[in-house]
């Protein structure tokens, strides 16, 4: 009979360790000599290294913690912003704000899970007021892999009307810039585009447009298509002469294998992303 496995949260503390000092023996176990001979006892060691390791997934655990009842930062008093701020602060101290951005690590998908950002509090505090309006996940894309001075960056936003579109993921609002590195944890977002795509309609109205129980026309079946296929890009890019485009500094305070940290330079906001699976 199969036994089930254990599993975690996303909100796992590690256990915390003791350390031990060096045994007198190259593998850690001490000897000792006898009248009855050679005596052999083993002593748990904990390497400094592993010390540091469980130390820093505290901090971001206590991160964690601290935002997982903000709603993504939308509803936070003043203790709690208090609170996040110097969690914040704590983790971004811990010994990686002079490393330089690896770009390796900074590719792919990242959920957003804490803002203070203004225009994404809009976002979310309109779905939180408007009874047609749902947004849902909000993720940032890095693609630099195998880039050494910068790459592109897409904003996701998961979006829908309800009955219209799918519930919370019915259509994606992307925003396009190109970022380069201008420090060692700054880079310099400059937006290309904005753009609408990957509708998904309800139930409901595909129900409406074409019937189940009946033949589907082929107006009905362009309609849906249509609908699938949709794309709206509006570019962001300044064609005049001597007018920059739109774009910001991006300051990364903290990054590693599952933890994104930027702050906005100039009053922007600050931003806590997790290691997402991959979406468009």
């Amino acid at each position: 009979m199969d036994l089930p496995l254990p599993t975690t949260t996303s909100l796992f503390r590690p256990p915390s360790t003791s350390y031990f000092p060096p045994s007198s023996s190259t593998f850690g176990f001490p000897l000792s000599y006898s009248r009855n001979g050679f005596r052999c006892s083993a002593t748990t060691f904990t390497s400094p290294q592993q010390m540091n390791e469980t130390v820093l997934e505290n901090k971001k655990y206590d991160l964690l913690k601290a935002v997982q009842d903000t709603q993504r930062g939308l509803v936070t008093t003043p203790n709690q912003r208090s609170e996040i701020e110097e969690a914040l602060v704590d983790l971004e101290s811990y010994g990686v704000g002079n490393e330089a951005i690896d770009l390796g690590k900074l590719d792919g998908t990242w959920r957003l899970q804490y803002t203070s950002a203004s225009d994404v509090l809009i976002l979310l505090d309109s779905s939180s007021r408007l009874p047609f309006f749902q947004v849902g996940q909000i993720f940032q894309k890095f693609e630099c892999k195998g880039k050494d001075d910068g790459g592109y960056i897409r904003n996701v936003v998961r979006w829908s009307i309800p009955r219209l579109f799918e519930e919370n993921e019915g259509a994606t609002l992307l925003v396009s810039a190109k970022f380069s590195i201008v420090s060692q944890r700054n880079i310099y977002l400059q937006f290309e585009e904005i753009a609408l795509q990957n509708i998904i309609i309800s139930e409901e109205l595909q129900a409406l447009i074409a019937p189940a129980l009946l033949p589907r026309s082929f107006l009905s079946l362009q309609i849906l298509q249509a609908i699938r296929t949709f794309k709206a890009q509006i570019p962001v890019t300044s064609t005049s002469p001597g007018r920059q485009s739109v774009g910001g500094l991006y300051y990364l305070s903290y990054l590693d294998r599952n933890m994104l940290v930027g702050r906005a330079v100039g009053g922007g906001g600050v931003f806590v992303f997790t290691r997402a699976q991959a979406v468009v």
